[in-house]
């Protein structure tokens, strides 16, 4: 089977680094899904402003194999140290490189084929190769058992963004700024206070430092 893109992604995040590791995280990270021109009409959207939220089922396109043999990855979650079978995790290297994501709808331009999301964890120029609506009834099951994930607490960083910084940005992008900061988007098996990291944000990179569990931005280029 051959599939193609129905639509293309637009973020503010370029690459890898800095991606939430899971959509949702950050829950105020605006991003746009662009239909491509053979469905960008008011038809194929016809709807889906009456639901909350919707899947998107695309591929991750910058991961330099175009497919993964490996059968066993090193989750973040476990802090890149221990196995697990890449069939009980959420790894980019897979045997098909696809995402799944739920994210939040903002708002449904039908008549520019646009779908305007929240926290979505796709880069910019995603392609996207469906999209569905997301039912609470079949789709949420609360109380479920969630394997290693539940085993190991994630705590957000404590952000330090000066205010001489504020001005650098999109007041309505500043929220989901500080959300993917706090995540902590270092490597996990890196922890060097006196290293300098680089975030793209858009047209800005974002330069921070990490040490005691607090996130210091000490420069925006």
């Amino acid at each position: 089977m051959e599939i193609e893109p129905v639509a293309t992604f637009h973020s503010p995040l370029p690459e890898k680094f800095g991606l939430p590791r899971q959509a949702g995280v950050a829950e105020s990270l605006r991003g746009t899904v662009v239909l491509e021109p053979d469905y960008r009409t008011p038809e194929a959207l016809r709807g889906l402003e009456d639901f909350d939220f919707l899947w998107l089922i695309w591929g991750f396109h910058l991961n330099r194999e175009k497919a993964s043999t490996g059968l066993t990855v090193r989750p973040p979650r476990l802090g890149g140290n221990e196995r697990m079978g890449v069939f009980a995790t959420r790894s980019p290297y897979r045997p098909n490189p696809l995402g799944l994501s739920s994210v939040r709808i903002e708002s449904v331009d039908a008549a520019r084929g646009e779908i305007h999301v929240l926290g979505a964890d796709l880069a910019n120029g995603t392609p996207i190769y469906d999209i569905k609506p997301y039912v609470a009834y079949a789709d949420s099951h609360p109380g479920v058992r969630s394997g290693f994930v539940d085993g190991r607490e994630w705590k957000p960083l404590q952000v330090v963004l000066p205010r001489e910084f504020f001005p650098c940005f999109a007041p309505d992008s500043i929220d989901g700024l500080f959300e993917l900061l706090a995540q902590d988007p270092r490597p996990r098996y890196q922890d060097d206070p006196e290293r300098i990291y680089g975030l793209l944000y858009g047209d800005r990179n974002v330069k921070f430092r990490v040490a005691d569990g607090i996130l210091t931005v000490i420069g925006v280029e």
